[in-house]
């Protein structure tokens, strides 16, 4: 069973690792840094896969100071969204469907929002086509990556 949860101060240390193994994908995060996320985001979950913390999420909503240029383009547009800022899921735990659970509960709770919002990095096809799959369209491209954005309605 899936289930996604806060993270925890026990949790640092996996996420820390987790995004280390990913960072290609993402950006860097430190102790430091992974403080002050925190401490803006609407959604900073854990994904636990049984007993093990298979990966995490972190997502905005508007009005916080996070300094993400893509972020800061959404709150420029967009009055209200839900910024899926970045999912990691360890190697390990891969092509087991969470990614698509955890979508499926993100979506669920930014349906109040209208929409959720996201970038994809231009060159991740896998990516794109996940995305694209579930109803994501570009709004704008942004340096390297592709602004993402899904409406949605309850």
């Amino acid at each position: 069973m899936t289930v996604l949860r806060p993270i925890t101060p026990a949790d640092h240390e996996a996420v820390l690792a987790i995004n280390e193994r990913h960072v290609a994908a993402l950006s860097p995060l430190d102790a430091e840094r992974l403080a002050l996320l925190l401490t803006m985001a609407a959604h900073a979950d854990v994904i636990v896969a049984g007993d093990a913390v298979a990966g995490f999420v972190l997502a905005f909503a508007p009005g916080t100071t996070y300094d993400s240029v893509n972020y800061r383009w959404f709150s420029g547009r967009y009055d209200d969204f839900l910024y899926l800022d970045r999912i990691a899921i360890d190697h390990a735990y891969q092509r087991r469907g969470l990614a698509s659970r955890v979508y499926d509960e993100l979506e669920s709770a930014a349906v109040v929002r209208g929409r959720m919002v996201l970038e994809v990095n231009a060159d991740n096809e896998p990516s794109l086509a996940f995305h694209r799959a579930r109803g994501y369209v570009e709004v704008a491209p942004l340096g390297k990556a592709i602004l993402m954005a899904k409406p949605l309605v309850g």
